[in-house]
C-alpha cells in the first residue's frame, strides 16, 4: 500500500522508517514544509530499505499523495513553556487548515490517521476540514497507551505483553481511563490470575501501574525530549489492520455522534477497524467507576473540542 506522512520530524520520519521495516507500506512520501529534511529523512530510510522489504521511500508534494490509501498526519506545534492547551489548539488549528484540504484534494479515497496532539481534538477538527465520512478519518487514540498498559501489566505477572487482554478508553492524555473490569490474562481476571500465581493485585498496583501509563510520556520526553518509537509502532499497528483487511479491533479514536450523553465528540473505544475504516464500535463493559470517568473524558475534550472547531476559518 502507498502511505503519505505529512511531517518528517522525530514521529513521521520513525514512523516512515516503521512502516518499510514491517513491509506494511510499499511506497512510503514523506511531504515537510523543511524540504530538505524531508528528502534527507527519505533518503536515510531508503537505505536501510534494502535490509528489509525494499519497499520505496521518498520526499515530495502533495500532488504526490495520489492514489495512497493512507495518509499519516504527524505535523503540528508543540506546546511552548507557559502556553494554554487553547493557545497550543489554535495554532494547531492553523496548521490543519493548510494540510488537511490538501490532502482531501490530492488523496480523496485515503483513509486519514491523525497523530497530532491534542490527538482527539485534531481528530474531530480534520474531520471536519476534510469532508470526509467518519469511517475515514481516525485518531491512533490510546492504541500506544494501551500497549502501555499491556507491557506494564506483562512485567508484573511475568507472561507475554500479547497475552494480557487489557484497554485504555477516552482520551489520548491525562484523562485517559485504564479499564480494569474486562482485563484478562487467559480467560482469567487479572485479579483470578494473580491468585493463581500467589500474588496479589492491590490498589496500591493499579495505582502504581496506572501512573506509569498515564506519565509514561512526560518521563520519556524529560528523557530525551520527544516520545517517536512507541508512537511509530502503533501507527504501523494501525495501518497494518487497514491494508490487510484485519478487523483488528483497536482502541483507536473516532467521531461517535453520541458517547454518555456527551454529542459529536472523538475518542477512544474499542473499534474493528478494516480496509474501509472504521467497521464497528464496540460498547466496552465497565465499572461504574469507569463509567462516571469515561464520562468526565469526553465532558473534558468536548470543551476543547467546541473551542478547536471555533477557530476554524
Amino acid at each position: 500500500m502507498k502511505i503519505g506522512i505529512i511531517g518528517a520530524g522525530f514521529v513521521g520520519s520513525a514512523t516512515a522508517f516503521s512502516l518499510i521495516m514491517t513491509g506494511t507500506a510499499h511506497k512510503i512520501v514523506l511531504i515537510d514544509t523543511n524540504q530538505a529534511k524531508a528528502e534527507a529523512e527519505a533518503e536515510d530510510i531508503s537505505h536501510a530499505a534494502p535490509f528489509a522489504n525494499a519497499g520505496k521511500v521518498i520526499s515530495g508534494s502533495y500532488d504526490d499523495l495520489h492514489n495512497a490509501g493512507i495518509v499519516i498526519v504527524t505535523a503540528g506545534a508543540n506546546q511552548k513553556p507557559g502556553e494554554s492547551r487553547t493557545d497550543l489548539l489554535a495554532r494547531n488549528v492553523k496548521i490543519f487548515e493548510n494540510i488537511i484540504p490538501q490532502v482531501a484534494k490530492h488523496a480523496p479515497q485515503c483513509i486519514m490517521i491523525i497523530a497530532t496532539n491534542p490527538v482527539d481534538i485534531m481528530t474531530e477538527v480534520a474531520l471536519k476540514l476534510s469532508g470526509f465520512n467518519q469511517e475515514r478519518v481516525i485518531g491512533s487514540g490510546t492504541v500506544l497507551d494501551t500497549a502501555r498498559f499491556r507491557t506494564l501489566l506483562g512485567q508484573k505477572f511475568g507472561i507475554s505483553t500479547k497475552s494480557v487482554h487489557a484497554d485504555v478508553l477516552g482520551e489520548h492524555g491525562d484523562s485517559e481511563v485504564l479499564i480494569w473490569k474486562s482485563a484478562e490474562a487467559g480467560t482469567l481476571t487479572l485479579e483470578e490470575y494473580a491468585q493463581s500465581l500467589n500474588q496479589k493485585l492491590d490498589a496500591i498496583d493499579r495505582d502504581e501501574i496506572t501512573d506509569g501509563v498515564v506519565n509514561a510520556a512526560y518521563k520519556i520526553i524529560a528523557g530525551k525530549g520527544y516520545t517517536n518509537y512507541g508512537i511509530a509502532g502503533a501507527l504501523t499497528h494501525i495501518c497494518r489492520a487497514i491494508s490487510n483487511n484485519e478487523h483488528a479491533i483497536l482502541t483507536v479514536s473516532s467521531h461517535h455522534n453520541e458517547f454518555a450523553g456527551v454529542r459529536d465528540i472523538c475518542l477512544s473505544l474499542p473499534t474493528v477497524i478494516n480496509r474501509e475504516g472504521v467497521f464497528h464500535v464496540i460498547k466496552p463493559k465497565l465499572s461504574e467507576e469507569e463509567q462516571i470517568d469515561l464520562k468526565d473524558s469526553a465532558d473534558k475534550m468536548k470543551t476543547f473540542t467546541q473551542k478547536a472547531l471555533e477557530l476554524i476559518v
